[in-house]
């Protein structure tokens, strides 16, 4: 059995993100669709001992990703879901009572030009959000002229990782619909506010 889970650590770490600036998105057909986009974003991660922290999840979801690319068979505790309809991907990765849930998903963009894609990374203990090192969003816009995809800020809205309260925050990406769902997760229970898409940026 793989044991890749990230050591939870309470705190708030985007800034630990590290991301690729450019990344070149080679695809067949007229345009490229969820899985060129996975397999773009992943090949692009390349681990130095030397010099790099290694981002378990990302690496761990990179071999994943391969290994379906390959055919190969999954492990029992991995769940690996690919819409290609809606533009969407998911692994879920079970160890006893811990669960990795890794998303990636794209929009098209109102300008007919541009997608922006965008990668997720959730850990919970017992059912509940319990962040690691490389938890988190990363987001990406992709150029249909160029087949290049570039680092981006979160559009139109600042993301958090945690309350002024004390509660940590998690997002979570759509498979239906287009919008992000960001939850609150109090000790008494968790509330959720819908950060909704309008063909280029995010709003509550």
């Amino acid at each position: 059995m793989k044991r890749i889970f990230l050591v939870s650590v309470f705190a708030f770490i985007a800034s630990a993100l590290v991301a690729q600036n450019s990344i070149k998105v080679n695809y067949q057909g007229a345009k490229p669709t969820i899985s060129d986009f996975a397999t773009a974003y992943l090949k692009a991660y390349v681990y130095d001992e030397n010099e790099d922290v290694l981002d378990e999840s990302r690496s761990y979801m990179k071999s994943v990703w391969m290994q379906h690319l390959k055919g190969e068979r999954l492990e029992a505790t991995e769940k690996l879901t690919v819409d290609k309809a809606n533009g969407f991907i998911s692994l879920e990765s079970y160890d006893d009572n811990d669960m990795l849930l890794v998303e990636m998903c794209y929009w098209n963009e109102s300008d007919g030009r541009h997608k922006l894609f965008a990668y997720n990374v959730r850990y919970f203990r017992n059912g509940k959000y319990s962040p690691g090192q490389f938890d988190g969003l990363t987001f990406y816009r992709y150029d249909n002229a160029t087949k290049t995809m570039k680092y981006c800020d979160a559009p139109g809205f600042k993301e958090v990782y945690g309350t002024d309260d004390g509660a940590l925050v998690s997002y979570s990406l759509p498979r239906a619909g287009k919008n992000i769902v960001q939850k609150i997760w109090y000790e008494s229970g968790t509330k959720e506010k819908t950060l909704r898409w309008n063909g280029r940026k995010f709003s509550k």
